[in-house]
């Protein structure tokens, strides 16, 4: 990575922890020098000067910068590291504090509603792992996983599978007999295969881009499904629940039609 290239991320995330853009980019101005004048600072970050001293004021309110009261005043960061654990710290109390303020605001009942089989869309590969790992600690009976590429199978996918009642019955599959071995190694709880569904992968030369990423079904009745996008690794995903759900009903016929020998979720 260029250094104008590391800049400029590191700018872009201060301001997605909460720093106003001014107030980032003196920080990562601050961060390259020993110390710095407001005229310095300006001058390698080309905020104004007149904004700079504002900028500065509020960093060092959140402790992530130090004054000398010297003429001209002289600024400078904070080590690293302590800067680092002061943010992840402002952010894991925002973050506290917007899951006390939803909870406290409480839930509306929906009226004149009855059940439904529901489906829903998700994007983004560390929302379907946190809502996949949802569904797997909420397994009561049995779960059953698919695996179509090695970069899911992850030490808190292992650590939540591992974490199951030993009463919940485990098979996890893979698309190929080498991510197999590395979910045995990883798994030994679980009863591994190898899936019998060739399309999990796209074919050589169709020039689709799609392929699945994992299907995950939990107690016959919860489903999450996604796609990975081929070189980016962008994952999208449909989930849902209910038993006579058209996608899981599918699924489990799938289950019935070789995914693995021997076992037909029908029969249960």
């Amino acid at each position: 990575m260029s250094t104008d290239n590391a800049l400029e991320e590191a700018t872009e995330v201060l301001q997605q922890l909460g720093l106003k853009e001014y107030e980032a980019q003196c920080f990562v101005g601050l961060s390259r020098l020993s110390t710095g004048t407001a005229k310095q600072l300006s001058e390698i970050t080309d905020v104004p000067r007149t904004r700079v001293y504002d900028a500065v004021r509020v960093l060092e309110a959140q402790g992530l910068v130090e004054i000398q009261h010297s003429s001209p005043q002289r600024f400078r960061a904070v080590p690293l590291e302590e800067a680092t654990e002061t943010l992840r710290d402002q952010y894991e109390t925002r973050v506290d504090r917007l899951s006390n303020a939803l909870r406290a605001a409480g839930e509306m009942e929906p009226k004149d509603e009855g059940p439904v089989q529901e489906m829903w869309a998700l994007s983004g590969g560390e929302a379907i792992a946190n809502r996949a790992n949802q569904l797997l600690t909420n397994a009561a009976e049995e779960v059953v996983l698919v695996l179509g590429d090695d970069s899911l199978l992850t030490d808190e996918l292992t650590a939540t599978i591992g974490g199951l009642d030993d009463e919940v019955d485990v098979l996890v599959g893979a698309v190929s007999e080498s991510l197999e071995a590395q979910i045995q190694a990883s798994l030994p709880r679980a009863t591994t295969f190898v899936s019998g569904l060739e399309w999990f992968r796209p074919q050589e030369g169709s020039g689709d881009e799609l392929s699945i990423g994992r299907l995950l079904l939990v107690d016959r009745s919860n489903i999450l499904v996604s796609t990975i996008v081929a070189g980016t690794l962008e994952e999208q995903a449909i989930f849902g629940g209910g038993f006579r759900n058209g996608l899981i009903v599918i699924a489990r016929r799938l289950l019935s039609q070789g995914l693995f020998p021997g076992r037909d979720p029908r029969e249960e």
